[in-house]
């Protein structure tokens, strides 16, 4: 579900807000029907963003595959100026229902839970927004599919991008039974000129927006910007497609300190004051937005085997794995945390690969949940011009001993056993080298 925006900052914080009050699920419950349903007919659900592309797809999936469509929208805290506007538009375009699905809760304790846990950084940098955000949407299409007893389900992705096998690999794991069709992989449209052309054509209302250069899906976790000027990777990134954070040039000139508790590897408070995680993330794409902190610009390696310049905005993710890492170095015993390292790029690869569900995702996640059981204490954070620091750390399970690090006259560190430690620690490379002087042989 990707939108287009060029919204203000301001605007952005407002809608977050608003969102941050009312986190009641939207009944996902048959609505009145503004089409009705062709019994002759097999059904699709469609996901459903109300853009162009899944606007037309109602009607493609209408006229060309001949099916009764089901839209879905899911509510995942992205820019919008209303669903039940979105629900609405797709009524009107002849879907025959429309549910339009709050899945913030859900996302924040099934999906940014476990990625928090994994401190999920893609190619070691991007923290995984859309990848995150698909799981969710396919158990929501697969679950009214059931309801339904539809045959089909459908999504607006392209045939290039990284979404199209997100959608489908979850949608196989949770029922192989269904099949899968990709509207924009078939048509014959190949821009968007003719895409408004069609849809003129064939009475489809589309939406009346600021055109926008650039292709963004966002949610709560931020979001990615790509397309128009960004498709040069020498082109820096102008500032028109920020809504979430401000020029690090224009932020404060003075700090803001930040602190944020965890509670077995989860946010439960935000400057000693208890908050879920949903409000914390928002609490933070404030905090850390306004000081300028969030920005990613990367050329990243997509799963099709396309290298692609993107861009990001992700305030609360960022700073939340920079915190968490932080507590996991006070925390962790050396050898866990040693081995989790590079469990954490196989993680974050599996999940952008679109292996939510699969058994390597269901193990790591398994190991990762076990590295969060005493994982409870407080990070403080400085944010400042663009910068996130941390500067403070403190927890009851702390593995860090004053009497063995420090150098005072309080050190109870044995100082002695450090050369017996020594010999065994190099023995067999003392013998190797042994071995090769031996044979006039070099060790370079």
């Amino acid at each position: 579900m990707t939108t287009s925006s060029n919204a203000s900052t301001s605007s952005t914080q407002a809608c977050a807000s608003q969102a941050c009050t009312s986190h009641t699920s939207s009944s996902s419950a048959v609505v009145a029907n503004s089409v009705k349903a062709d019994p002759s007919k097999e059904t699709v659900v469609l996901a459903y963003s109300g853009g162009l592309d899944t606007s037309i797809c109602i009607k493609w999936l209408q006229e060309v595959k001949h099916l009764n469509v089901v839209a879905v929208v899911g509510e995942l805290g992205q820019e919008h100026a209303g669903l039940e506007a979105i629900k609405q538009r797709a009524l009107k375009t002849g879907a025959i229902n429309c549910h339009i699905v709050d899945m913030r809760e859900k996302f924040v304790q099934k999906a940014l839970t476990s990625a928090l846990a994994a401190n999920a950084l893609y190619e070691n940098q991007y923290p995984l927004l859309s990848a995150l955000s698909r799981p969710i949407i396919s158990e929501a299409l697969v679950e009214i599919a059931h309801q339904y007893n539809a045959a089909y389900v459908a999504h607006g992705c392209t045939g290039k991008g990284n979404d199209q096998v997100r959608f489908e690999a979850c949608i196989a794991m949770l029922d192989p039974t269904l099949k899968v069709i990709a509207p924009v992989r078939e048509w014959e449209f190949k821009t968007r000129p003719e895409e408004m052309e069609w849809a003129q054509a064939h009475g489809v209302e589309v939406p009346t927006t600021q055109a926008s250069p650039y292709s963004i899906d966002d949610n709560l976790w931020g979001r990615a910007i790509e397309c128009g000027i960004l498709e040069d990777p020498y082109n820096e990134p102008p500032e028109d497609i920020y809504t979430m954070t401000v020029s690090p040039e224009q932020a404060p000139d003075k700090p803001t300190y930040t602190e944020i508790e965890f509670k077995q590897g989860i946010p439960c408070a935000l400057d000693n004051k208890p908050m879920s995680y949903l409000d914390i993330i928002y609490a933070l794409n404030d905090i850390a937005g306004s000081n300028g902190y969030g920005r990613l610009d990367m050329v990243e390696n997509r799963l099709v085997g396309v290298k692609s310049r993107e861009c990001y905005e992700q305030p609360a993710a960022l700073a939340l794995i920079e915190a968490h890492k932080a507590l996991e170095a006070l925390c962790l015993e050396r050898e866990v945390l040693h081995a989790k390292l590079p469990l954490e790029h196989s993680w974050a690869t599996a999940v952008y690969y679109g292996q939510w569900f699969s058994p390597l995702k269901g193990a790591l996640d398994a190991f990762m949940a076990h590295t969060q059981q005493c994982l409870s204490g407080v990070v403080k954070l400085k944010f400042y011009k663009g910068t996130c620091t941390v500067v403070g750390r403190k927890s009851d399970f702390s593995l860090y001993s004053y009497a063995l690090a420090t150098y005072d006259k309080s050190d109870s560190f044995n100082h002695n056993a450090a050369q017996g430690f020594i010999d065994l620690t190099i023995l067999s490379n003392k013998i190797w080298a042994q071995n090769r002087i031996a044979h006039n042989q070099s060790i370079l």
